[in-house]
This record gives C-alpha cells, sequence and structure tokens, in this order.
C-alpha cells in the first residue's frame, strides 16, 4: 500500500461515494496519487492506503460489503441490544442503550441506504424520524410497513420534506404516497416488499426496526446482512431482540459467517447471510 494513511472522515467519503456507484475497478479512478480502492466482481476489495487505526479499518470493513455494486436488492438490517439480548425493558424505554459510536453506525447505515423501512408498531410508537443526522450524508427515502393503515398521517416519519416517504398497504393505494405490495399470499410479505421495492429502483434496502420486523425478515430468508451492536449493558427483563419460531435441536440454529468489530463502548457483529435472488 503507498499514499497518506487513509483518515476517518476520507474512508467514511470514499463509502458513501462507492455506495452511488455503479462500476467495479479502481475509484476514484482519476485520482492523482492513483486510487485508493479497487472492488472487483465478487464483492471483494483491495485497499492502495493504510488505514490511520484500527477505528477506520473496522468502518471500511464493517460498510464495505454494503457498497458493492448490485444487480439485485441487497436487504440489510441491524438491532441495537444489550448483553441480554434485550432493546427495551418491559415499559418500552431505549434511549439509549447503545453508546454514541453504535448510534453514529445506525446513521451510517440510513446514509448508504437507497430506502429505510420500518414496521408499523415502530412508526407508531417510536415516532422516529429516519434522517441522517450525526454524519455527513443525505437522507435515505423511507417506508413504513402498515397493509391496514393503522399508523397517523401526522406521524414525523411521514414528513415529505426531509424525504420522499411512503406506506407500503396491502390492496389499492388511496393516497399518493401509498404503495401497495402484491404477491401470492393474501398477507405483505418480506420476499413481496423486497420485490416491489426493487421494481421502483430501490437496490439497497435497510430494515431499521423493530424487532419483530426485522426478526419476520431474518426468518424468511431475507437478510444479506444483520448488524447486531451490543451494548456492555445487562437489563435483565424487557424485549428480546430477536423473536424467531422455537428449534427443538441445534441443528435448526441459524449459523451466519459473523465477522465482529468494535464501535467505541459497543461491539458490532456483522452476519453475514445468502439472500434468494429478488
Amino acid at each position: 500500500m503507498a499514499g497518506p494513511l487513509l483518515q476517518a472522515a476520507e474512508a467514511w467519503c470514499l463509502i458513501r461515494q462507492l455506495a452511488r456507484s455503479e462500476k467495479t475497478g479502481p475509484f476514484p479512478a482519476d485520482a492523482p496519487e492513483g486510487p485508493v480502492i479497487t472492488t472487483f466482481d465478487d464483492g471483494s476489495w483491495e485497499l492502495h492506503r493504510q488505514p490511520a487505526d484500527v477505528e477506520v479499518a473496522d468502518l471500511l470493513g464493517s460498510l464495505l460489503p454494503l457498497c458493492h455494486p448490485v444487480n439485485r436488492s441487497l436487504v440489510y438490517a441491524q438491532v441495537g441490544q444489550s448483553l441480554d439480548g434485550r432493546i427495551a425493558t418491559v415499559t418500552g424505554a431505549s434511549h439509549y442503550i447503545n453508546g454514541c459510536d453504535g448510534l453514529d453506525h445506525l446513521h451510517r447505515l440510513r446514509a448508504i441506504a437507497d430506502i429505510v423501512v420500518v414496521g408499523a408498531g415502530t412508526a407508531d410508537s417510536d415516532n422516529p424520524q429516519l434522517t441522517v443526522r450525526r454524519v455527513d450524508g443525505d437522507n435515505p427515502d423511507r417506508a413504513v410497513i402498515d397493509p391496514r393503515r393503522r399508523v397517523s398521517p401526522e406521524q414525523v416519519v411521514f414528513d415529505q420534506a426531509a424525504a420522499p416517504t411512503f406506506r407500503l398497504v396491502g390492496d389499492a393505494p388511496c393516497q399518493a404516497d401509498e404503495i401497495q405490495v402484491t404477491g401470492e399470499s393474501s398477507s405483505v410479505t418480506p420476499a413481496d416488499i423486497i420485490r416491489c421495492l426493487r421494481a421502483r429502483g430501490y437496490r439497497r434496502i435497510f430494515i431499521e426496526g423493530g424487532s419483530q420486523t426485522v426478526s419476520r425478515f431474518l426468518h424468511a430468508g431475507c437478510l444479506d446482512h444483520l448488524h447486531l451492536i451490543v451494548a456492555p449493558m445487562i437489563i435483565g427483563s424487557g424485549i428480546p431482540a430477536l423473536q424467531l419460531p422455537e428449534i427443538d435441536e441445534l441443528d435448526g440454529a441459524l449459523r451466519p459467517e459473523t465477522v465482529p468489530f468494535r464501535l467505541g463502548s459497543d461491539y458490532l457483529f456483522d452476519m453475514r447471510f445468502r439472500q434468494p435472488p429478488f
């Protein structure tokens, strides 16, 4: 590797640019000192400059796999939890389980997404903005899975001034901001949602929450990556991070390829799955 050490701000700028690129190969191609990275068709990459420190190396290692140009949709999700697998107390208190670096990572996941998706329960109870505020980057489009239209249109997520936002419904649209999700089943399934968004040009889809929505996509085999951010905290009771059907034997357990990274006081586990083509 040659050239000056790659600093965090430059690495993040590179990640954002790659997330919007349609090409593989040397990047940037016209850099006077030579390319910083070369990406290949199989999703691998080669850095041509040394990261300044472990933090920069982890930034690149955790996010570059989500930025490779894809001909299909790449779907990733994130869950922030305590050591004992809780995302909130029994009363729903969750601000904030993860530390500042974990929250920064969440906003980076939004910034590289084409669209961020949440379930009706999260939109209704948490009233999230789903915008990029803690890091440099653009707001993604937003979608709320709400087949029965139970989320109030007054929720902040439907503020179209921040970013285009859609309600994913199961029947014919009644409003301009509604998208009908169709499929072979009478219910709105994760696979149907991905196909619907892909047909509208969304390639990089971020399933942000809540835990039941992420669990549904995981159980359906519709995730490429699950970023599990674990905080050094024991809550002892409360809402579980993942809720999957019971199994009798460990042969039925999911065993994804998992790569760990450090996020300040938190730990990130990048679980890598193989998604069926959509």
